[in-house]
């Protein structure tokens, strides 16, 4: 079918279509078009990966658009939304606007109402249906990428309930399932009420099969030699093999340091390949990537990437990654080196995919992957255009090993698509969403839409539906976030909030305890300060006086009351099951039991037992969390932290985010809750502290657009402790605070409001040079990195 066919698109679209050199369709798109997906038709499309599900997608969404709709587009991560949103603002050229949300769990994002194309996580629009986005209501298509990720334990309930609710507000939406190829397709096409379009057809050719010996054994029995020289590894010769032809390749391993230490290795076999251009934009690219973070992490990949390979893994912040993205797809990078991470969606194609490591460590011992993941995987290798084909590649020591490879992933069919929902904690988080939000009133109502899941229409074992919903009702009912009068269900108020930030349930009630144990510890002493002048109280809190006049009047009941201090309060919210706690590992065990009894009295909530050893363990867990928040909280180097925790810059942003997000969560709650004004400034406090990694002092130079964490302490050790100064102060102390540089100082003194920010003419200050060192927790000190590129400068 030819593109200038396809009925109901913009005729500007066909013509940008041709521009780039697409004037028919594929066999598989052509199958969407004529099973009526420009017509409004539901389809599920599940096509291997380059096969054009995207255009699919676009097809779909125009076309709605063109009848006067608005469409949604879904993506699984956030870095494939900024890939999309790239990829369709191309549509504003014919007046189609688009707009990408993916962030503040809270918003409603109202703004998006304007807009003809969204795109957005999983989890951003089921917030956004909780939240009450008006606009929800005028959706007409909504296409679903990667929707085999229903099958996924954490991201799949989301997905499911979030199509399950959107087709029950807009009854005659168009929902488009894009998937690569699944064993079920069927079953999703007849929970969606959808067209089915399954093909194995792709544009170049890909062979799949196995490295064993000298040669590489394809699945259509064919072989090529790829011979391994002495000494040298079975993915380095792969690698070289395909360099030399002018390929890249993709290799996939079970770990972070397994991904770290191959990049290294596979360095030295693609330098060599390097031209002097390339050798030239890599060196460039290395300093980018070491400017991301001063962590260890970041000077090992820029070390790397200058020699044409790289890693990538979820320890990455994500300027890392999306560096080593951009640089894979123009082919500056010959290799990188992966944990399945990069196997979901992110375009990221090569000529040779090479799956090193087919099992994966499950917390007891080495399984093996799923043939899903696995296709998944290989489905990143050839490009039209790019490449003339596409390799994918396992690998085997024996002849033994050899057939069992090709018998479990290569010549098998990828397993069934199954719902997660009724896994906790789903089911207790998207139950309370579905009351709050009003989907559900009666206990009849809340089974009558579970029954629009594809969990209800996989489901063989007869009342299992209702014995899981009427548990998860019971839990939310016990712990105060749901009232129920006969068969009618109402969420109170502090579940309208608990659903509204996001919050499973379970994170919800274990910060409700602790701040309610935090608000039962009242202090004792006389007042003898104004304001907030703290000193050192019982139970290791601090107490401290409010004046009344500054108190806001949530803080003014209590003359003399307990704050929490910013550890307690991050051991609370790493005990929830929203934030991912470090492992403790061999000799943890003890040295986190003497921090516990050192700052026990810290702690918010009753402690298990040292007897019972998996609380307990839990227990340490959240605290060595909670310790790697307070060095960051203390102004603690970076890479000290990342070193100290041996976690990756991406892992300390992460949980960074998270215990923000978790402690912005926890005000919310405490302003349902009968508590002293002091424990919600003690929650405030720990959440700024967190969110710009500095001590109290700091926290109103750090409000000031442009002074992150770093340049506020240089500031401050200069004699520069709030914004009043800055407008005030010499500018030549100023600049030599800011280690003259001009522009940085004049943008700082404008953003603060200073009437002539101009540092023309100005010299800094040679006396006014900031301290070299602080004291941080605990008496130790820290040297003042000279790095503007930490987390919280930005």
């Amino acid at each position: 079918m030819k593109t200038a066919d396809v009925p109901g698109v913009p005729g500007p679209f066909v013509e940008q279509l041709h521009e780039a050199g697409i004037e028919e369709l594929y066999p598989p798109q052509a199958a969407a078009v004529e099973a009526g997906v420009t017509d409004g038709t539901s389809l599920v499309a599940s096509i291997p990966t380059a096969s054009g599900k995207t255009l699919v997608a676009q097809l779909a969404m125009l076309s709605a658009v063109q009848r006067g709709g608005k469409a949604l587009y879904i993506v699984p991560l956030r870095a494939l939304a900024a890939e999309k949103k790239a990829e369709f603002e191309a549509f504003e050229a014919f007046g189609v606007s688009v707009g990408v949300s993916t962030g503040n769990y809270e918003s409603e994002g109202g703004w998006l109402a304007d807009r003809d194309v969204i795109v957005a996580t999983s989890e951003k629009v089921d917030s956004l249906v909780r939240n009450g986005a008006s606009w929800i209501d005028d959706l007409t298509c909504v296409v679903a990428d990667e929707v085999h990720l229903i099958d996924d334990r954490n991201r799949g309930p989301t997905l499911e309930v979030t199509l399950a609710k959107l087709r029950q507000l807009n009854p005659g939406l168009q929902v488009v399932a894009l998937s690569a190829t699944v064993g079920n397709a069927e079953d999703v096409a007849e929970w969606l009420d959808a067209e089915l379009v399954d093909d194995d057809w792709r544009p170049i050719d890909l062979r799949k099969g196995v490295h064993y010996g000298q040669a590489l054994h394809f699945d259509d029995g064919t072989t090529r030699e790829v011979p391994v020289r002495g000494g040298e590894k079975q993915t380095a010769a792969l690698v070289r093999d395909v360099v030399d032809e002018g390929g890249s390749s993709l290799v996939f391993v079970n770990s972070r340091r397994n991904a770290e230490a191959s990049a290294r290795r596979l360095a030295d076999v693609v330098e060599p390949f390097l031209d002097p251009e390339t050798t030239a934009e890599l060196a460039d690219l290395a300093d980018d990537i070491r400017d991301v973070s001063d962590a260890d992490t970041s000077d090992d990949l820029a070390d790397v990437v200058a020699r044409g390979a790289a890693f990538h893994h979820a320890g990455l912040a994500r300027e890392h990654r999306s560096l080593v993205e951009d640089a894979f797809r123009d082919r500056k990078l010959k290799v990188v080196s992966a944990t399945p991470t990069l196997a979901a969606g992110v375009n990221t194609p090569s000529r040779r995919v090479v799956v090193r490591d087919w099992r994966r460590y499950d917390g007891t011992g080495m399984s093996p992957l799923s043939v899903l993941e696995v296709h998944q995987m290989m489905g990143r290798a050839g490009r039209p255009g790019r490449d003339p084909y596409g390799e994918a590649v396992l690998l085997a020591n024996s002849h033994e090993d050899l057939e069992d490879l090709q018998d479990r992933y290569v010549h098998a069919e990828p397993e069934d698509v199954r719902s997660k929902l009724a896994a906790e904690p789903a089911m207790r988080t998207h139950v309370l969403a579905t009351i709050a939000s009003g989907f559900a009133r009666t206990r009849s109502e809340l089974l009558s839409f579970l029954e629009r899941t594809l969990y209800a229409t996989q489901s063989t074992e007869e009342g299992r539906l209702e014995r899981v919903a009427d548990s998860v009702v019971d839990y939310l009912v016990q712990n105060g976030f749901v009232e129920r009068d006969g068969d009618t269900l109402t969420a109170t108020n502090v579940g309208h909030t608990v659903s509204t930030l996001y919050l499973d349930p379970m994170s919800a009630a274990t910060i409700i305890d602790g701040l309610r144990s935090a608000g039962d510890r009242t202090a004792t002493a006389s007042a003898d300060a104004d304001g907030y002048a703290a000193t050192e109280g019982e139970a290791g809190f601090q107490t401290y006086s409010i004046d009344d006049e500054d108190a806001g009047e949530d803080e003014a009941a209590d003359s003399r009351v307990e704050k929490p201090t910013a550890l307690g309060l991050y051991q609370l919210v790493s005990r929830t099951p929203d934030m991912y706690e470090l492992y403790l590992k061999a000799g943890d065990r003890e040295t986190y039991t003497e921090v516990f009894y050192e700052r026990e009295t810290e702690l918010l909530g009753a402690p298990p037992s040292e007897y019972e050893e998996h609380r307990f363990e839990d227990w340490l867990s959240a605290l060595k969390t909670a310790r790697l928040l307070e060095d960051w909280a203390d102004e603690v180097d970076e890479a000290r932290i990342t070193e100290r925790y041996d976690v990756g810059p991406g892992d300390l942003r992460g949980k960074v985010e998270t215990a923000e997000w978790l402690l912005g969560a926890a005000e919310r709650i405490s302003g349902e809750l009968d508590l002293p004004g002091a424990v919600t400034v003690g929650v405030r406090e720990a959440k700024k502290r967190v969110e710009d990694g500095v001590r109290e002092e700091l926290l109103e130079l750090v409000s000031v657009r442009g002074v992150g964490r770093k340049r506020a302490r240089r500031l401050y050790g200069a004699g520069i402790e709030s914004p009043d100064d800055l407008r005030t102060v010499p500018k030549s102390v100023v600049l030599a605070a800011l280690e003259g540089r001009r522009k940085t100082a004049e943008n700082v003194l404008e953003n603060v409001g200073r009437e002539d920010p101009s540092m023309e003419g100005v010299e800094p200050d040679p006396d006014a040079a900031p301290a070299a060192t602080f004291e941080r927790a605990g008496g130790e000190t820290d040297d003042a990195d000279e790095s503007q590129t930490s987390l919280g400068d930005f």
